[in-house]
């Protein structure tokens, strides 16, 4: 009877810690984005503002207040392989404005009759602009393995520093492709 006794109180006290566990889980979304809030961490950060005419009466829309809106930066798109597969950009170039978020798909495909592994080499035009070019989501982190004919997209999601020299204008993210582990054929002369 006291084993009972003391199974019983220990799932007492395991579900006391899995409903403290669920309850902290639950409150870390709003402490989190307080805490975001208040130390500026979220460069993407939105404020709220009432759009006069815009959809329904008094509704609230999202704006990102960081987006310079008095200039437009022209950002050409680039492709480069060294070896057989296609790789181009989606789209030759779009226009944004400095702390606007923009997305640019690249199309790659394995035209070699078998498998491979590969990975992407990002530069960019004007050399100083790469400080300013913040890539939050592209294919060139990661390593990709791609089946013969195989045809993958892969978006480059980037925004473009409020603080980029005014007279950057135009910028050109080139990518090379190169075979990671095969034989990489040599430079074009």
């Amino acid at each position: 009877m006291e084993i009972r006794a003391q199974n019983i109180k220990m799932v007492g006290k395991l579900a006391i810690v899995a409903a403290g566990m669920f309850g902290f889980g639950y409150a870390l979304i709003p402490i989190y984005k307080h805490i975001c809030e208040v130390t500026g961490i979220n460069i993407l950060s939105l404020s709220e503002r009432q759009v006069p005419g815009g959809g329904t009466a008094g509704a609230n829309v999202k704006l990102n207040t960081q987006v310079d809106t008095s200039r437009t930066i022209t950002v050409e798109f680039d492709a480069n392989s060294r070896g057989p597969w296609e790789f181009k950009p989606a789209q030759r170039s779009i226009q944004v404005h400095p702390g606007q978020l923009a997305t640019v798909m690249y199309e790659f495909q394995n035209v070699q009759n078998r498998r491979m592994a590969a990975q992407a080499i990002p530069s960019y035009a004007p050399h100083q602009a790469a400080a300013h070019f913040n890539k939050l989501e592209c294919f060139c982190f990661t390593q990709y393995v791609l089946e013969p004919g195989e045809k993958k997209q892969w978006p480059v999601a980037f925004v473009i520093d409020p603080k980029l020299s005014k007279d950057v204008t135009t910028i050109t993210l080139s990518y090379t492709f190169f075979e990671v582990g095969g034989k990489t054929p040599p430079a074009p002369i």
